[in-house]
């Protein structure tokens, strides 16, 4: 019996197809990944503001329920279709610090500048299934033609000079449409 709490992420990936365990598992740039096999990929930004966050992203990077981050949500596109539906998250202080270039990025892929730096460090994938009622997939499937019953998705920290931004990606149905 699984006694973990339901809205828990998990270090782990069990009873999932290989095709998609091999988007979440991948540990390098999903940026990079999907350019490489997508004749026009692009980012459109849909959410940047300074806001409360979500409960277990609090707990995750140990701030305040009250204390506001900046807040980005992009989609990554595969030609018309959209692929992914990431959401960003970085404390207020590191917008004055080492993450201050974050909220002038605009319609440039998080991804183009987390993995030049060699300095930035990545914490160990964490994965969750989402459906409806839960926030990012709620948030994800707005683009969608059809809204598949759940989704996977999965976050780690970026840490760099010890002030950390957490990287939550959700995955779209399309993205299995691409080539491995």
């Amino acid at each position: 019996m699984n006694t973990a709490h339901p809205q828990a992420w998990h270090p782990a990936l069990s009873a999932i197809s290989p095709e998609i365990r091999q988007w979440l598992q991948d540990r390098g740039s999903l940026t990079r990944r999907i350019q490489d096999r997508c004749e026009q990929f692009y980012v459109e930004p849909v959410f940047q503001s300074l806001t409360k966050i979500f409960g277990d992203e609090s707990i995750k990077m140990k701030l305040r329920q009250d204390e506001l981050a900046l807040v980005r949500e992009v989609y990554l596109y595969c030609c018309d279709k959209p692929v992914v539906f990431a959401h960003s998250v970085v404390p207020r202080k590191g917008l004055r610090g080492v993450w201050r270039s974050l909220s002038g990025l605009g319609n440039r892929s998080l991804g183009s500048m987390l993995f030049t730096n060699p300095k930035i460090k990545r914490t160990p994938l964490e994965f969750k299934k989402v459906g409806s009622g839960h926030f990012l997939y709620d948030r994800a499937v707005i683009r969608l033609i059809t809204n598949p019953p759940n989704l996977w998705a999965r976050r780690s920290l970026f840490t760099l000079q010890g002030q950390s931004i957490l990287v939550t990606e959700v995955f779209l149905p399309d993205i299995l449409d691409l080539p491995s």
